[in-house]
């Protein structure tokens, strides 16, 4: 193998698809990037049972072939290269990789003994990148951090016509962001449960010029592919049943505010400052107005009050001020509307463009109040 290659371009590539290799891998191999260059492009692949990464970039061929390295360290050598070409070189056991003055050679790995990557699945549809990392940030707010509960830490993908629905929840809390995008078929009608980490992963590496494609077989339902520019990836699914989370949305609720979301995110910032760790934070709702408060008798206190457009009766709920500035943070419009029915009862949040419309049902995030004296 012989391949001329931009150095940025390389080290980018590369960086890109060993993100899937884990630290101790279920198997030696798995430590490896595999290099194909084949047809004007350098084609480079990692894989660890659960994700896979496919990546390809233009390159000038002067010999195919390819080559299994250890991932990581060809990810270190590469980010730094300098700001020259790179060109890759193999004989029988090493890969030589000069750029400028600098030159590395590392030990090839046994290919034959590398796993086949997974066959991507047939395309179910498209979605604009900003789009997608918007509902992805939106949904994965929920995402539970409890290793030990798989299906938690997931989020519920469902795809009907031209809507999908992104879900999760960590039991303390439920968000779910729906976004339109152009089916391949307009019947589609699937469901999937992918790892939020996943998810998050690839919407911060999107770029937001190319759509994403999102592929999916519903014959043999245990494999969900993601594409954008070039990039490939993906995930075998979890297996488990997602909690049912839609009869946790109240039909009616009686009591609704409206607030500057700006405000209320820098006033619970405030007021949490004397908030022992884990402690709650206390919202009234009286009038028109919202009292926040928080600390304990004897101990440090803090108190703000902001102007909101109140419907209903008064109330008092408490909860985790990092939770609430969680799914604030999530919401894309200046306004906000919470809607409550009693003070233990979850509560959901909306995003609204201005003070006096209707709420948007793209962005729900429902949380837990917390119980107080």
């Amino acid at each position: 193998m012989k391949v001329e290659i931009d150095s940025a371009a390389l080290a980018d590539a590369v960086a890109w698809t060993t993100r899937v290799i884990e630290a101790r891998p279920a198997n030696p191999i798995l430590v490896g990037i595999r290099l194909e260059a084949i047809d004007g492009t350098l084609q480079l692949s990692a894989y660890n049972y659960k994700i896979s990464a496919r990546h390809h970039i233009e390159a000038g061929i002067d010999e195919p072939g390819s080559v299994l390295v250890l991932g990581k360290l060809l990810a270190d050598i590469t980010k730094s290269l300098p700001a020259e070409r790179t060109y890759l070189s193999t004989d029988e056991s090493t890969l030589t990789i000069t750029s400028g003055k600098s030159k590395f050679t590392l030990q090839l790995m046994p290919e034959t003994e590398y796993p086949d990557m997974p066959v991507v699945p047939a395309k179910l549809g498209q979605v604009d990148a900003p789009t997608f990392a918007q509902a992805v940030a939106q949904a994965c707010v929920a995402v539970s951090r409890e290793e030990n509960r798989p299906v938690l830490t997931g989020v519920r993908i469902q795809f009907n016509g031209d809507k999908v629905v992104m879900t999760a929840t960590d039991r303390f809390r439920l968000a779910r962001a729906t976004f339109t995008w152009t089916p391949a078929d307009p019947n589609t009608e699937a469901t999937t449960l992918v790892r939020g980490s996943l998810l998050r992963d690839i919407a911060r590496s999107l770029d937001e010029h190319q759509n994403v494609v999102i592929d999916f077989d519903q014959d043999t339902p245990s494999l969900l592919g993601f594409e954008n520019a070039g990039r490939v990836s993906t995930s075998q699914l979890i297996d488990g049943e997602f909690p049912a989370t839609d009869r946790l949305f109240a039909d009616e609720y009686p009591i609704q505010a409206v607030i500057d979301r700006q405000q209320l995110i820098g006033a619970i910032k405030r007021v949490a400052l004397v908030a022992e760790r884990n402690a709650s934070i206390r919202m009234t709702f009286s009038g028109q107005e919202l009292t926040l408060s928080a600390g304990e008798i004897d101990e440090a206190q803090a108190q703000e009050t902001i102007d909101i457009d109140l419907d209903g009766e008064d109330i008092t709920v408490a909860f985790n001020p990092s939770y609430v500035i969680e799914g604030l943070s999530a919401i894309t419009e200046p306004f906000v509307r919470m809607k409550m029915t009693t003070a233990v009862k979850p509560v959901e949040f909306n995003g609204q463009q201005e003070s006096d419309s209707d709420e948007s049902m793209d962005y729900r995030y429902l949380l837990v109040p917390v119980r107080f004296n």
